[in-house]
Protein backbone atom coordinates (compact mmCIF):
# COMPACT_ATOMS: atom_id res chain seq x y z
CA UNK A 1 0.00 0.00 0.00
CA UNK A 2 1.33 3.83 -0.83
CA UNK A 3 2.71 5.65 1.65
CA UNK A 4 0.73 8.65 1.20
CA UNK A 5 -0.03 12.18 3.28
CA UNK A 6 -2.30 15.12 1.96
CA UNK A 7 -1.21 18.37 2.69
CA UNK A 8 -4.46 20.67 3.04
CA UNK A 9 -5.13 24.24 3.46
CA UNK A 10 -1.61 25.57 2.64
CA UNK A 11 -0.97 28.89 0.72
CA UNK A 12 1.65 28.63 -2.11
CA UNK A 13 3.65 31.40 -2.87
CA UNK A 14 2.75 32.98 -5.99
CA UNK A 15 -0.15 30.92 -6.41
CA UNK A 16 -3.56 32.44 -5.10
CA UNK A 17 -6.27 30.38 -2.86
CA UNK A 18 -5.31 27.64 -0.36
CA UNK A 19 -4.10 24.26 -2.37
CA UNK A 20 -3.38 20.61 -1.12
CA UNK A 21 -0.84 18.65 -1.82
CA UNK A 22 -0.33 14.93 -1.97
CA UNK A 23 2.75 13.23 -1.13
CA UNK A 24 3.50 9.47 -2.31
CA UNK A 25 6.57 7.58 -1.38
CA UNK A 26 8.51 11.10 -0.73
CA UNK A 27 7.32 13.07 -3.56
CA UNK A 28 4.76 15.26 -5.05
CA UNK A 29 1.96 13.18 -6.70
CA UNK A 30 -0.62 15.58 -7.23
CA UNK A 31 -1.54 19.75 -6.63
CA UNK A 32 -5.18 20.76 -6.36
CA UNK A 33 -7.00 24.13 -5.53
CA UNK A 34 -8.71 23.70 -2.29
CA UNK A 35 -11.96 23.75 -4.04
CA UNK A 36 -10.79 20.86 -6.30
CA UNK A 37 -9.84 18.64 -3.09
CA UNK A 38 -8.87 14.94 -4.37
CA UNK A 39 -9.73 12.41 -2.11
CA UNK A 40 -8.04 9.41 -1.06
CA UNK A 41 -6.86 6.79 -3.28
CA UNK A 42 -8.23 3.24 -2.57
CA UNK A 43 -4.75 2.16 -1.88
CA UNK A 44 -3.90 4.44 0.41
CA UNK A 45 -2.87 4.51 4.34
CA UNK A 46 -1.78 8.19 4.01
CA UNK A 47 -2.72 10.61 6.79
CA UNK A 48 -4.15 14.47 6.61
CA UNK A 49 -1.72 17.03 7.31
CA UNK A 50 -4.06 20.65 8.34
CA UNK A 51 -1.89 23.85 7.85
CA UNK A 52 -4.00 26.38 8.67
CA UNK A 53 -3.23 28.28 6.07
CA UNK A 54 0.35 28.96 6.50
CA UNK A 55 2.57 28.82 3.67
CA UNK A 56 3.97 25.84 2.22
CA UNK A 57 7.82 25.89 0.01
CA UNK A 58 10.04 24.14 -1.25
CA UNK A 59 13.68 24.80 0.91
CA UNK A 60 15.58 27.35 0.50
CA UNK A 61 17.97 27.89 -2.53
CA UNK A 62 21.42 30.02 -1.87
CA UNK A 63 23.07 30.55 -5.35
CA UNK A 64 26.39 32.51 -3.41
CA UNK A 65 27.74 30.75 -0.52
CA UNK A 66 31.54 30.99 0.08
CA UNK A 67 31.89 28.56 2.78
CA UNK A 68 31.20 27.07 5.85
CA UNK A 69 32.21 25.78 9.74
CA UNK A 70 35.49 26.78 8.71
CA UNK A 71 36.34 25.64 4.84
CA UNK A 72 36.26 28.21 2.45
CA UNK A 73 34.84 26.68 -0.85
CA UNK A 74 38.07 27.87 -3.00
CA UNK A 75 40.07 25.66 -0.24
CA UNK A 76 38.07 22.57 -1.17
CA UNK A 77 40.16 19.28 -2.04
CA UNK A 78 39.34 16.01 -2.72
CA UNK A 79 40.56 14.63 0.83
CA UNK A 80 37.81 17.04 1.92
CA UNK A 81 34.44 15.73 0.83
CA UNK A 82 33.17 14.81 4.36
CA UNK A 83 33.94 18.10 5.20
CA UNK A 84 31.41 19.37 2.23
CA UNK A 85 29.23 16.57 3.42
CA UNK A 86 28.70 18.47 7.09
CA UNK A 87 28.36 21.85 5.44
CA UNK A 88 25.01 20.40 3.43
CA UNK A 89 23.86 18.54 6.53
CA UNK A 90 24.30 22.12 8.62
CA UNK A 91 22.57 24.54 5.88
CA UNK A 92 19.89 21.59 5.81
CA UNK A 93 19.09 22.28 9.46
CA UNK A 94 18.97 26.42 8.24
CA UNK A 95 16.19 25.39 5.59
CA UNK A 96 18.69 25.36 2.62
CA UNK A 97 17.73 22.17 0.46
CA UNK A 98 20.48 23.14 -2.63
CA UNK A 99 22.93 25.36 -3.29
CA UNK A 100 25.69 26.18 -5.28
CA UNK A 101 29.40 26.65 -3.33
CA UNK A 102 31.16 29.86 -4.47
CA UNK A 103 34.35 30.06 -5.83
CA UNK A 104 35.99 33.88 -5.19
CA UNK A 105 39.10 34.87 -7.29
CA UNK A 106 41.61 32.29 -6.77
CA UNK A 107 44.65 31.13 -8.30
CA UNK A 108 43.92 28.64 -11.90
CA UNK A 109 45.04 25.61 -9.82
CA UNK A 110 42.83 26.42 -6.90
CA UNK A 111 40.01 26.74 -8.83
CA UNK A 112 40.49 23.28 -10.64
CA UNK A 113 41.48 21.62 -7.78
CA UNK A 114 38.20 22.74 -5.84
CA UNK A 115 36.05 21.96 -9.04
CA UNK A 116 37.07 18.60 -9.38
CA UNK A 117 36.17 18.26 -5.60
CA UNK A 118 32.59 19.72 -5.99
CA UNK A 119 32.36 17.57 -9.46
CA UNK A 120 33.34 14.50 -7.17
CA UNK A 121 31.08 15.12 -4.57
CA UNK A 122 28.36 15.72 -6.76
CA UNK A 123 28.67 11.95 -8.65
CA UNK A 124 28.18 10.42 -5.29
CA UNK A 125 24.79 12.70 -4.67
CA UNK A 126 23.31 11.68 -7.33
CA UNK A 127 23.90 7.99 -6.37
CA UNK A 128 23.81 8.50 -2.30
CA UNK A 129 21.93 11.89 -0.92
CA UNK A 130 21.49 11.48 2.07
CA UNK A 131 18.25 12.35 4.08
CA UNK A 132 18.44 15.59 5.75
CA UNK A 133 20.83 17.09 3.36
CA UNK A 134 21.20 19.98 0.89
CA UNK A 135 21.97 19.24 -2.32
CA UNK A 136 25.17 20.63 -4.27
CA UNK A 137 23.58 22.26 -7.96
CA UNK A 138 27.09 22.90 -8.86
CA UNK A 139 29.65 25.92 -8.84
CA UNK A 140 29.28 29.17 -8.85
CA UNK A 141 32.69 30.86 -10.17
CA UNK A 142 32.57 34.56 -8.75
CA UNK A 143 35.82 35.53 -10.45
CA UNK A 144 38.26 35.76 -12.20
CA UNK A 145 37.11 38.07 -14.41
CA UNK A 146 36.12 41.17 -12.82
CA UNK A 147 37.30 44.67 -12.90
CA UNK A 148 40.01 45.62 -10.82
CA UNK A 149 38.48 49.14 -9.75
CA UNK A 150 35.27 47.03 -8.00
CA UNK A 151 37.04 43.90 -7.06
CA UNK A 152 36.04 44.42 -3.13
CA UNK A 153 37.60 42.01 -1.43
CA UNK A 154 39.03 39.72 -4.27
CA UNK A 155 42.69 39.20 -4.48
CA UNK A 156 44.16 41.79 -7.15
CA UNK A 157 46.41 39.21 -8.29
CA UNK A 158 44.58 36.43 -9.35
CA UNK A 159 42.23 38.47 -11.88
CA UNK A 160 42.49 38.00 -15.20
CA UNK A 161 41.44 39.58 -18.61
CA UNK A 162 38.38 38.86 -19.84
CA UNK A 163 38.96 36.70 -23.12
CA UNK A 164 37.64 33.61 -24.87
CA UNK A 165 41.08 31.91 -24.66
CA UNK A 166 41.44 32.16 -20.85
CA UNK A 167 37.74 32.03 -20.13
CA UNK A 168 38.53 28.25 -22.10
CA UNK A 169 41.13 27.58 -19.71
CA UNK A 170 39.37 28.57 -16.50
CA UNK A 171 36.11 26.61 -17.49
CA UNK A 172 38.77 23.74 -18.72
CA UNK A 173 36.88 20.29 -18.36
CA UNK A 174 33.98 21.88 -15.87
CA UNK A 175 31.50 23.10 -17.61
CA UNK A 176 28.94 20.58 -16.38
CA UNK A 177 30.01 21.19 -13.00
CA UNK A 178 29.74 25.32 -13.10
CA UNK A 179 26.65 26.54 -12.75
CA UNK A 180 27.23 30.24 -12.57
CA UNK A 181 29.80 32.38 -13.86
CA UNK A 182 30.02 36.28 -12.56
CA UNK A 183 31.87 38.72 -14.62
CA UNK A 184 32.38 42.42 -15.68
CA UNK A 185 31.58 42.45 -18.85
CA UNK A 186 33.24 45.98 -19.75
CA UNK A 187 36.63 44.16 -19.86
CA UNK A 188 36.10 41.85 -22.49
CA UNK A 189 35.71 42.85 -26.03
CA UNK A 190 34.85 39.73 -27.68
CA UNK A 191 31.51 38.95 -29.12
CA UNK A 192 31.77 35.25 -28.41
CA UNK A 193 32.39 35.83 -24.52
CA UNK A 194 28.82 35.04 -23.05
CA UNK A 195 27.38 33.09 -25.98
CA UNK A 196 29.96 30.59 -25.81
CA UNK A 197 29.30 30.13 -21.83
CA UNK A 198 25.93 29.87 -22.86
CA UNK A 199 26.18 26.84 -24.97
CA UNK A 200 28.04 25.15 -21.83
CA UNK A 201 24.93 25.61 -20.07
CA UNK A 202 26.71 28.12 -17.28
CA UNK A 203 24.21 30.80 -16.17
CA UNK A 204 26.29 34.09 -16.83
CA UNK A 205 26.12 36.80 -13.71
CA UNK A 206 27.15 40.32 -14.40
CA UNK A 207 29.08 41.84 -11.31
CA UNK A 208 31.90 43.24 -9.85
CA UNK A 209 31.75 45.79 -12.85
CA UNK A 210 31.29 49.46 -14.19
CA UNK A 211 29.71 48.40 -16.77
CA UNK A 212 27.28 51.36 -18.57
CA UNK A 213 23.61 51.16 -18.95
CA UNK A 214 24.84 50.09 -22.87
CA UNK A 215 27.52 47.82 -22.15
CA UNK A 216 25.48 45.72 -19.64
CA UNK A 217 22.18 45.84 -22.02
CA UNK A 218 24.21 44.53 -24.91
CA UNK A 219 25.75 41.65 -22.25
CA UNK A 220 21.78 41.21 -21.12
CA UNK A 221 21.53 40.60 -25.38
CA UNK A 222 23.67 38.16 -25.70
CA UNK A 223 22.48 35.99 -22.71
CA UNK A 224 23.37 36.82 -19.49
CA UNK A 225 20.56 36.74 -17.40
CA UNK A 226 21.56 37.65 -13.98
CA UNK A 227 23.45 40.28 -11.68
CA UNK A 228 25.87 39.21 -8.70
CA UNK A 229 24.50 40.92 -4.88
CA UNK A 230 23.04 44.05 -6.80
CA UNK A 231 24.39 47.69 -5.67
CA UNK A 232 27.82 45.61 -3.86
CA UNK A 233 30.75 46.35 -6.32
CA UNK A 234 28.83 48.21 -8.74
CA UNK A 235 28.04 52.28 -9.30
CA UNK A 236 25.00 53.16 -7.01
CA UNK A 237 21.66 54.04 -8.95
CA UNK A 238 22.78 57.70 -10.95
CA UNK A 239 19.97 60.11 -12.18
CA UNK A 240 22.28 60.17 -15.46
CA UNK A 241 24.08 57.10 -15.55
CA UNK A 242 21.49 54.30 -14.76
CA UNK A 243 24.49 51.93 -15.19
CA UNK A 244 24.22 48.11 -14.91
CA UNK A 245 21.93 48.10 -11.68
CA UNK A 246 19.20 50.52 -13.57
CA UNK A 247 19.33 48.46 -17.01
CA UNK A 248 18.69 44.99 -14.90
CA UNK A 249 16.09 46.30 -12.88
CA UNK A 250 13.87 47.41 -16.23
CA UNK A 251 14.86 44.59 -17.93
CA UNK A 252 11.81 41.68 -16.82
CA UNK A 253 14.43 38.67 -17.64
CA UNK A 254 17.38 39.87 -15.26
CA UNK A 255 17.12 37.85 -12.17
CA UNK A 256 19.23 40.25 -9.38
CA UNK A 257 20.72 38.70 -6.15
CA UNK A 258 21.28 40.88 -2.98
CA UNK A 259 22.09 40.65 0.52
CA UNK A 260 19.47 41.44 3.36
CA UNK A 261 22.17 42.03 6.30
CA UNK A 262 21.52 45.45 7.06
CA UNK A 263 25.11 46.23 6.17
CA UNK A 264 25.39 45.39 2.88
CA UNK A 265 22.63 47.46 1.81
CA UNK A 266 20.38 50.13 3.83
CA UNK A 267 17.08 49.22 4.19
CA UNK A 268 16.33 52.65 2.27
CA UNK A 269 18.16 51.25 -0.53
CA UNK A 270 16.76 47.60 0.07
CA UNK A 271 13.14 49.47 0.01
CA UNK A 272 13.91 50.94 -3.33
CA UNK A 273 15.50 47.72 -4.59
CA UNK A 274 11.82 45.99 -3.47
CA UNK A 275 9.02 48.71 -5.06
CA UNK A 276 11.37 49.13 -8.34
CA UNK A 277 10.82 45.21 -8.40
CA UNK A 278 7.09 45.06 -8.03
CA UNK A 279 6.54 47.76 -9.91
CA UNK A 280 7.98 46.11 -13.13
CA UNK A 281 6.94 43.16 -12.49
CA UNK A 282 3.57 44.51 -12.74
CA UNK A 283 3.82 46.54 -15.81
CA UNK A 284 5.38 43.13 -17.48
CA UNK A 285 2.38 41.10 -15.86
CA UNK A 286 -0.62 40.26 -17.76
CA UNK A 287 -4.01 40.07 -17.38
CA UNK A 288 -4.52 36.68 -15.97
CA UNK A 289 -0.97 37.02 -14.01
CA UNK A 290 -2.46 40.18 -12.35
CA UNK A 291 -5.51 37.29 -11.22
CA UNK A 292 -3.13 35.55 -9.63
CA UNK A 293 0.07 36.61 -8.05
CA UNK A 294 3.21 38.73 -8.97
CA UNK A 295 6.18 37.51 -10.29
CA UNK A 296 9.49 38.41 -8.97
CA UNK A 297 13.14 38.79 -10.68
CA UNK A 298 14.95 39.35 -7.25
CA UNK A 299 16.09 36.43 -5.09
CA UNK A 300 18.39 36.94 -1.64
CA UNK A 301 21.61 35.16 -1.00
CA UNK A 302 23.61 34.78 1.77
CA UNK A 303 27.06 35.43 0.13
CA UNK A 304 28.07 33.24 3.50
CA UNK A 305 31.65 32.90 4.50
CA UNK A 306 33.54 29.97 6.10
CA UNK A 307 32.81 31.16 9.65
CA UNK A 308 28.72 30.27 9.02
CA UNK A 309 27.92 28.08 11.54
CA UNK A 310 30.82 29.62 13.98
CA UNK A 311 30.54 32.44 16.54
CA UNK A 312 31.67 35.76 15.96
CA UNK A 313 35.72 36.27 15.60
CA UNK A 314 38.37 36.82 13.52
CA UNK A 315 39.32 34.31 11.12
CA UNK A 316 41.56 33.07 8.48
CA UNK A 317 40.39 33.66 4.57
CA UNK A 318 42.99 32.96 1.80
CA UNK A 319 46.31 34.51 2.71
CA UNK A 320 44.38 37.17 4.71
CA UNK A 321 41.89 37.40 8.10
CA UNK A 322 38.15 38.90 7.91
CA UNK A 323 36.56 40.26 11.44
CA UNK A 324 32.70 38.91 11.73
CA UNK A 325 30.77 40.79 14.03
CA UNK A 326 27.26 40.20 14.49
CA UNK A 327 27.11 38.03 10.96
CA UNK A 328 28.64 40.35 8.68
CA UNK A 329 32.47 40.15 7.75
CA UNK A 330 34.40 42.25 6.62
CA UNK A 331 38.43 42.75 5.82
CA UNK A 332 40.76 44.33 8.66
CA UNK A 333 40.84 47.04 6.74
CA UNK A 334 37.24 47.55 6.39
CA UNK A 335 36.25 46.25 3.59
CA UNK A 336 32.92 44.09 3.26
CA UNK A 337 33.89 40.62 2.58
CA UNK A 338 30.25 38.34 2.72
CA UNK A 339 28.36 37.50 6.03
CA UNK A 340 27.94 34.37 8.36
CA UNK A 341 23.81 34.25 8.62
CA UNK A 342 22.00 31.84 7.49
CA UNK A 343 20.00 32.59 3.96
CA UNK A 344 16.23 32.43 5.86
CA UNK A 345 17.78 35.01 8.08
CA UNK A 346 17.59 37.61 5.69
CA UNK A 347 13.80 36.71 4.77
CA UNK A 348 12.96 37.31 8.29
CA UNK A 349 15.05 40.77 7.99
CA UNK A 350 13.26 41.61 5.71
CA UNK A 351 9.73 41.33 7.07
CA UNK A 352 10.50 42.23 10.60
CA UNK A 353 11.92 45.81 8.59
CA UNK A 354 8.47 45.95 7.31
CA UNK A 355 10.17 45.78 3.44
CA UNK A 356 7.73 43.20 2.33
CA UNK A 357 5.31 40.95 3.19
CA UNK A 358 5.75 37.10 4.07
CA UNK A 359 5.06 36.07 0.71
CA UNK A 360 7.43 37.94 -0.86
CA UNK A 361 9.75 36.86 1.47
CA UNK A 362 9.27 33.33 1.23
CA UNK A 363 9.29 33.71 -2.88
CA UNK A 364 12.85 35.67 -2.46
CA UNK A 365 14.96 32.29 -0.60
CA UNK A 366 13.02 29.96 -2.49
CA UNK A 367 11.25 30.12 -5.67
CA UNK A 368 13.06 33.28 -7.35
CA UNK A 369 16.52 31.78 -7.08
CA UNK A 370 15.08 28.57 -8.63
CA UNK A 371 13.84 30.42 -11.12
CA UNK A 372 17.43 31.89 -12.03
CA UNK A 373 18.75 28.95 -12.74
CA UNK A 374 16.01 26.83 -14.28
CA UNK A 375 15.79 24.72 -11.34
CA UNK A 376 12.27 22.74 -10.11
CA UNK A 377 10.10 24.41 -7.20
CA UNK A 378 6.87 22.74 -5.92
CA UNK A 379 5.57 20.40 -8.89
CA UNK A 380 4.32 16.94 -9.36
CA UNK A 381 7.32 13.90 -9.29
CA UNK A 382 9.64 16.28 -7.52
CA UNK A 383 10.71 15.42 -4.01
CA UNK A 384 8.58 16.65 -1.43
CA UNK A 385 11.29 18.67 0.74
CA UNK A 386 8.67 21.26 2.06
CA UNK A 387 9.25 23.83 4.66
CA UNK A 388 6.13 25.01 6.72
CA UNK A 389 6.27 28.97 7.21
CA UNK A 390 4.21 30.72 9.81
CA UNK A 391 3.97 34.19 10.80
CA UNK A 392 3.15 34.49 14.57
CA UNK A 393 4.06 37.24 17.39
CA UNK A 394 5.75 39.18 14.52
CA UNK A 395 8.19 36.72 13.43
CA UNK A 396 8.18 34.66 10.92
CA UNK A 397 9.30 31.39 11.68
CA UNK A 398 10.21 27.65 9.28
CA UNK A 399 10.33 24.01 9.90
CA UNK A 400 10.68 21.20 7.85
CA UNK A 401 7.48 19.89 7.07
CA UNK A 402 7.93 16.61 5.93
Amino acid sequence: MADSRVIVNARLPQRSGLHQITVEARRISAIATQADRLPPTADSTGSEIDVQGDWISPGAIDLQINGAKGLAFPDLCIEQLDRLQDICELLWQQGVSGFCPTLVTTSLKNFHRSLKAIQAFQDHQKQHLLPNSATVLGAHLEGPFLNPAKKGAHPSEHLQPLTLEKLKRVVDKFAQTIRIITLAPEIGTETDLIPWLIEQNITVSLGHSLATEEQANKAFSQGATMVTHAFNAMPGLHHREPGLLGAALTNPSVFCGFIADGEHISKTMLDLLLRADRASSWQNSNDSDRQNQRTTTLFLVSDALSPLGLPDGVYPWDSRQIAVVNGTARLLNGTLSGTTLPLIAGAQNLVQWGLCSVEEAITLVTTTPRQAIHHPGIQIHQPAQLLRWSYRSDQLRWQWLL
